[in-house]
């Protein structure tokens, strides 16, 4: 979901898991129906597929056997790691650990199967990831945290390590119940029980939404926020959902109206001077909506009615809108998305995926430009479709009969997804 260039550790082997992979789905659910199970797909780098290789993979995958048979209650992709959360309330990990981001006791570069993450004191409820940073969420509401912490993405404090490489709660936040958090890039938002919205970490390009200050020199001021600070703008809005991405973050109040913040997320919208790109700024042109996601540079948001819309950056066809033309406003997407409604939507660096219909549907960069290679291969596959190559719409992810699908997550350059057998 956030750019990155680094060396692939070995010249990896790309192969496709459709065939293996959705016949192994299908023998494997036939005896457990309602349970959930993880699929993966995309680039294989420092083992983010969780599949026991570095292999990519360009179909879904199951990855079956590091949750002792336990039901799947989600998963969250993020830069080259990925988390996974089980019913009973257990968080797992894979993939790279160069800054802590698995939060395992092992002193390990990186993970290319589930390990339990730990120290986590609690049942969790929810996860989050961002660029190599993580946190779960306690079904009392306390925010742990943990990963990369060099811009204060982590929240501990200023005077707090920039490598922790295991989940820490923010004593700051006793008090308040956190209901939701988003990780970017460098950043991270949460969301209190009562409609609190705050953000903390690299200042950068207005994504936290607390405003900016010129130097001397009429240039702006790159303010990090090391503890989670209240968004002023927002107060007296009573805020029911958050996301981030990679320089900008967006945020939906009880009222269906969406607000964002942050370089390609507002200022590229036409609505006014740079500097209010910086706070929050109301997205007038959408009806009610209910989720919103963040990308690298592209806004994706669900509609209560299940219309999805998109704008921003359209590199390799992220927006799904049948063409690359960037996009200033938000524009509904059709294709098959006209006839049915969307339950769910995630975005990647240049790709997007959504649900409808217990089908998956994705589009944008598939790998074959943009991948970072020592050897000069690609190793995307990140769409799911058998290859390595862009979609400029929405297309279906073929499972097989009798999966349904439940809960879809885009990294950077790979795809997770919970389902299960109807």
């Amino acid at each position: 979901m956030w750019y990155r260039s680094y060396l692939h550790l070995s010249k990896f082997k790309l192969r496709t898991g459709l065939d293996v992979g959705l016949g192994f789905i299908r023998r494997s659910f036939s005896s457990e129906p309602g349970k959930r199970f993880a699929v993966l797909w995309g680039n294989g780098d420092y083992g983010r597929l969780g599949l026991g290789s570095l292999d990519s993979q360009w179909g879904p995958v199951l990855c079956s056997s590091a949750f002792q048979n336990q039901s799947l209650k989600a998963i969250a992709c993020g830069g080259a790691h990925t988390l996974f959360l089980t019913e009973n309330g257990r968080v797992y990990a894979t993939g790279l650990n160069d800054f802590g981001q698995l939060g395992i006791s092992e002193n390990k570069h990186y993970s290319m199967e589930p390990l339990e993450v730990f120290g986590l004191p609690k049942e969790i409820d929810q996860i989050s990831v961002g660029y190599n940073h993580s946190c779960a969420i306690t079904v009392d509401g306390e925010l742990y945290m943990w990963g990369k912490n060099t811009s204060g993405q982590l929240g501990l404090g200023k005077s707090a390590a920039k490598l922790v490489p295991l989940p820490t709660k923010l004593e700051c936040l006793d008090g308040l119940k956190i209901k939701m958090a988003a990780l970017g890039s460098e950043h991270s938002v949460a969301l209190a029980d009562g409609g609190e919205a705050l953000s903390w970490g690299m200042g950068g390009s207005g994504r936290l939404g607390h405003g900016h200050e010129l130097s001397f020199l009429g240039f702006f001021k790159t303010k990090s926020e090391y503890t989670p600070r209240l968004i002023k703008d927002l107060e007296g809005i009573k805020v029911n959902y958050v996301a981030a991405g990679l320089l900008h973050s967006a945020c939906i109040d009880e009222n269906g109206s969406v607000y964002m913040f942050g370089e390609r997320g507002v200022d590229k919208l036409n609505l006014g001077e740079m500097n209010k790109s910086t706070k929050p700024s109301l997205i007038s042109e959408l009806p009610y909506s209910e989720e919103v996601a963040c990308g690298g540079y592209h806004t994706c948001v669900l509609t209560r009615s299940g219309e999805l819309y998109t704008w921003g950056s359209n590199e390799n066809g992220c927006l799904g809108i049948g063409s690359s033309d960037v996009i200033h406003l938000p524009e509904k997407v059709q294709g098959p998305f006209l006839k049915s409604s969307v339950t769910q939507v995630s975005c990647g660096w240049k790709h997007t995926a959504a649900i409808s219909e217990g089908k998956f549907f994705t589009w944008g960069w598939g790998g074959s430009h943009g991948t970072f290679s020592e050897v000069g291969h690609s190793s995307g596959g990140q769409l799911g479709h058998g290859s390595d190559v862009d979609y400029i719409n929405p297309t279906m992810v073929c499972l097989g009969e009798k999966v349904n699908a439940v809960q879809v997550s885009c990294g950077f350059n790979h795809t997770g997804a919970l389902i299960e057998y109807t």
